[in-house]
């Protein structure tokens, strides 16, 4: 398994620590995209790391971490292709993946600890998309979404 992971200032320490945890207890290959410390920097470019990787298919599932994982979340998920969830619970993250087919789990430093953290990032590793018909519709439409939108900005832009 290879997982990219990525975080702002506030999300460092956090990602530091899974980091070795993931090698530890999953023995999966880490893919860190920065940040390399605790220097303010702005979470989407870490956020468009992690993603690029997740869309060419070169890691399994993306982390993302800064300090409400709510900003890293908005951010990712601005992509196609990219179901970005931010999770307070192993149980959440499990159920993401099992619904959603989310592709990154994005973490909050400030309100989550590191034992909290790899508990989602292991349910969320160990956990496969279900296939259900109504999650399988359910995405379906999230994609025609995404793609009208995507279609209806392209056109806005080249309308003068």
């Amino acid at each position: 398994m290879k997982i990219a992971i990525g975080a702002d200032h506030a999300g460092y320490a956090l990602k530091e620590d899974l980091k070795y945890q993931i090698d530890r207890d999953l023995n999966a290959t880490v893919v860190d995209v920065g940040t390399n410390s605790e220097e303010s920097v702005d979470y989407p470019d870490f956020a468009e790391k992690v993603v690029r990787l997740v869309q060419k298919k070169e890691v399994d599932f993306g982390i993302l971490i800064c300090g409400t994982g709510i900003g890293m979340s908005i951010a990712a998920n601005k992509f196609e292709g990219i179901r970005a969830a931010k999770c307070n619970s192993a149980v959440e993250a499990t159920l993401t993946r099992q619904h959603n087919d989310a592709n990154i789990l994005c973490l909050a430093s400030r309100t989550v600890d590191s034992e909290l953290a790899m508990q989602m990032v292991k349910a969320f590793a160990m956990t496969d998309f279900s296939g259900e018909e109504r999650h399988v519709r359910r995405l379906s439409k999230i994609t025609g979404l995404e793609c009208a939108n995507h279609d209806e900005m392209r056109r806005k832009r080249m309308t003068p």
